[in-house]
């Protein structure tokens, strides 16, 4: 009886984003997990699991990095693709973050980029990745960007959107942000609702948030805030089943308004209460307050 995996996970990512706190997590979730393995053993490793004796059936993951950067990405897609040809799924999570966010966590942490040296420093260490792993990123199954990212947060993408541990069924993230701060990366849809009545304009309303009870009285009265919500909840409503129907198990929905406070909070946790109360897995995130 030969041993395989029942699916298989290629992390890949930018030094930085989260790749060791991914694989911990799918660790804890069941997955056997190998970390930094020199992508040139990669089918050496995968055809070995056809052997009994190595007695590995179920998920795996394997994270793989940029220390290699001899290395020709693109043979990891043609492996992917290989591999799903034979039977066993595989996909690639690509994990990133922004240059200014990898830059200030391995000045806090003092920790060494792999590809910086005396003559290369950090943020020329970490453009080089990003150039080096271009291949992965563009051509990823799932891309998670932990910029603004907290621990807890990020477990939980690996667990619905990579473990997808839940019971079958599309999980729903419904994100609210500002535009001035960026918009997120690995968003399925944006909303822009920056020409909404905007309560920062109320000085009794700034220091408090959409999910205040000011802020939501005030919204609640206004009727294009009130219609943008039907909008949106209308257009998730007839495409979610569709998604669906492609076997797709997570949707990223970013609301966005200008610094991420008030309107696209308000809404995000109108559309959050609507969905959640037909039964939807719905994951709820702030990135901005």
């Amino acid at each position: 009886m030969t041993a395989q995996p029942c699916r298989l996970v290629i992390l890949s990512g930018l030094s930085g984003a989260g790749k060791s706190i991914a694989l911990n997590s799918l660790e804890d979730l069941g997955f056997y997990c190998v970390d930094n393995l020199p992508i040139g053993l990669l089918n050496e490793f995968v055809n070995q699991l056809s052997d009994p004796s190595a007695r590995i059936s179920g998920n795996l993951a394997i994270g793989i990095d940029a220390r290699d950067p001899s290395y020709d990405f693109s043979r990891v897609i043609t492996f992917i693709d290989e591999l799903n040809g034979k039977g066993i799924p595989a996909e690639l999570v690509f994990m990133e973050a922004d240059d200014d966010i990898l830059t200030k966590r391995f000045s806090e942490t003092r920790r060494k980029h792999p590809l910086s040296s005396d003559s290369v420093p950090l943020v020329d260490a970490i453009r080089e990745e990003r150039r080096i792993l271009e291949p992965l990123s563009e051509h990823a199954d799932v891309h998670i960007d932990t910029s603004r990212t907290l621990l807890h947060e990020l477990r939980d993408l690996i667990r619905i959107q990579v473990a997808r541990s839940e019971k079958p069924g599309l999980s729903l993230q419904l994100l609210s942000f500002g535009f001035k701060h960026g918009i997120p990366r690995d968003a399925d849809f944006v909303f822009d609702v920056r020409c909404l009545p905007n309560p920062h304009w109320k000085k009794e309303l700034q220091p408090f948030t959409g999910l205040d009870e000011p802020v939501a009285e005030f919204l609640g009265q206004q009727a294009l805030v009130l219609d943008m919500i039907d909008h949106i909840r209308d257009f998730l409503d007839h495409w979610i089943p569709k998604f669906e129907a492609d076997n797709r198990s997570y949707l990223s929905i970013a609301i966005g308004c200008t610094g991420g406070h008030h309107r696209s909070v308000y809404i995000v946790k109108q559309l959050a209460d609507y969905f959640a109360e037909k039964n939807r897995k719905v994951i709820v995130r702030h990135r901005d307050i």
